[in-house]
């Protein structure tokens, strides 16, 4: 147990003029998280493995033959193209489940413009999209390696759920999430894609959203198939069997058709019901008092604008992604919490107090409330107040900036908990742990994981035992990607209140 500073040599402690900077660096955030900044993580993809070619052999023995046991397709054996799950060794000699996709034998005349379509496809990387990592073309056969996607489908979650219907908020965050994937096929070039609907949309093991990467593949048609419904299909393909890239467009209104109402209801059955202003028709009634009115009406008319027969009536993908950005009021809150996945954890939640448990889920907002509940009576002499000396105006100031940030804090405006708290830091003679795990929680509120980790083991150097510094570190270290070392803080912190209850006990 311990400080994660002597774990971790190149995390520098605390400096208050460095955060300055940082912060000023950041400073165009887009609805209280820095676009750039989301924008950079959204093209980390160190975990995905090299695009490669794989012998027909690997992949056989990687679904134990091509086992009907393995076939993750919904619609099984009889789908066109199936998919199975399968474990296969990646770099570094290490096993990974994956998702291969097994074409018809005449899908694909041609094996190396096969090959040459999926490592271009393959290059395209991004964390809002299943990313293909290799391919296989031998004899008939022609197969697709993808990212294993352990959460179904959207299809699976909108149309045939089992405990609960989709949340509101994460349909909102499937259309920003796809948005932001159709952009980035768009600003690479890979403008097409083939047949976007419910099935090609699919979470991963955090519950995040992920779209396809197989729809971007063009087939050896050139494009002119369309697997679903007619009633479906943007109206160019209807008149010229061509798939062009405002099809993208017209099938994401689909999908916003599909979200606002929980059924797969024909486009023109919708705009009928839109034009007629009957849109409360339209949404799923399991939704009810989970949407304002202002937000469901801002998606129906975006619906609206991509179902326009005309393509170039259309908007494109920055429009999509900048519409939908707003709409994504509950960002904190981790997806696999939305979707009511639990993760898997080392240690067993019973383990935890309240606010260990939070941090397990990666709710922010709990975490939030457990805080300002407790306030400072942590804190050894201060119940309500921190100990100040004596009453002089640099005092005054000092008490008014806590009351700002406190204030802040509670109305969950977190840049400006920030801005008070960082003030106050410099203003105090003594360090306050409280301060520092509230600056902490306001960074990751605020998309600032880095700067989070430095103020919460900050809060561990002011109260070398306090479980909470533990907690808000192992937060800071999975937003990071660090989970070896986010479990290992849970353990600390978890480690640390059994011993704090066996003294009260003692």
């Amino acid at each position: 147990m311990g400080c994660l500073l002597s774990k971790r040599n190149k995390i520098q402690p605390p400096n208050e003029e460095e955060e300055e900077e940082e912060e000023s660096d950041k400073a165009d955030p887009i609805i209280g998280v820095t676009q750039q900044v989301e924008q950079d993580e959204d093209l980390v993809t160190t975990t995905v493995p090299v695009f490669k070619e794989y012998s027909l052999t690997e992949l056989r023995n990687a679904t134990n033959g091509f086992n009907t046991e393995y076939i993750v397709s919904e619609s099984g054996e009889k789908a066109a193209n199936v998919v199975y799950k399968g474990k296969l060794l990646v770099e570094n000699n290490n096993n990974r489940l994956v998702a291969i996709k097994r074409f018809s034998k005449l899908s694909w005349p041609d094996a190396n413009q096969f090959v040459v379509e999926a490592s271009g496809v393959g290059k395209v990387r991004h964390k809002k999209l299943v990313n293909l990592i290799g391919c296989c073309a031998e004899g008939d056969e022609r197969l697709l390696v993808a990212e294993y996607m352990p959460n179904d489908t959207l299809s699976k979650h909108l149309f045939h759920w089992d405990k609960q219907p989709l949340p509101w908020e994460m349909r909102l965050r499937v259309t920003y999430y796809i948005a932001q994937a159709l952009d980035h096929c768009n600003t690479e070039n890979r403008r097409i894609y083939h047949d976007l609907n419910a099935y090609r949309i699919l979470f991963d093991e955090d519950g995040d959203p992920r779209l396809s990467s197989f729809g971007l593949m063009k087939n050896s048609r050139d494009g002119k198939s369309y697997s679903t419904n007619l009633a479906y299909t943007p109206p160019e393909f209807l008149r010229t069997g061509r798939v062009i890239p405002e099809s993208a467009i017209y099938s994401y209104g689909t999908v916003l058709l599909d979200l606002l109402s929980g059924k797969h209801i024909p486009p023109s059955h919708a705009l009928d019901l839109i034009r007629g202003k009957n849109v409360l028709l339209l949404m799923d009634s399991s939704l009810e008092g989970q949407y304002t009115n202002e937000d469901a009406t801002n998606l129906v008319e975006l619906a609206s604008k991509c179902l326009q027969s005309e393509a170039r009536d259309r908007p494109n993908t920055k429009f999509l992604v900048t519409a939908v950005a707003p709409l994504q009021k509950q960002r904190e809150v981790a997806s696999h919490v939305l979707l009511g996945l639990q993760k898997n954890t080392a240690v067993p939640p019973t383990l935890f107090s309240p606010l260990g448990k939070a941090c397990v889920r990666m709710d922010l907002t709990a975490v939030h409330d457990i805080l300002l509940k407790t306030g400072y009576k942590d804190e050894e002499g201060a119940e309500n107040e921190l100990s100040f000396q004596e009453w002089t105006q640099q005092v005054q100031e000092m008490l008014n900036t806590k009351k700002f940030g406190d204030i802040a804090f509670r109305d969950k405006d977190f840049k400006s908990a920030i801005d008070n708290y960082s003030k106050l830091v410099v203003l105090m003679p003594v360090p306050s742990a409280t301060v520092f795990a509230r600056r902490a929680l306001s960074y990751l509120m605020n998309g600032q994981p880095e700067l989070a980790l430095r103020d919460a083991m900050q809060a561990q150097v002011c109260m070398p035992e306090w479980p909470t510094s533990f907690y808000l570190q192992a937060l800071a270290l999975s937003k990071l990607g660090m989970e070896t070392d986010a479990q290992d803080m849970l353990n600390d912190g978890a480690a640390f209140e059994t011993k704090k209850q066996n003294s009260w006990r003692g």
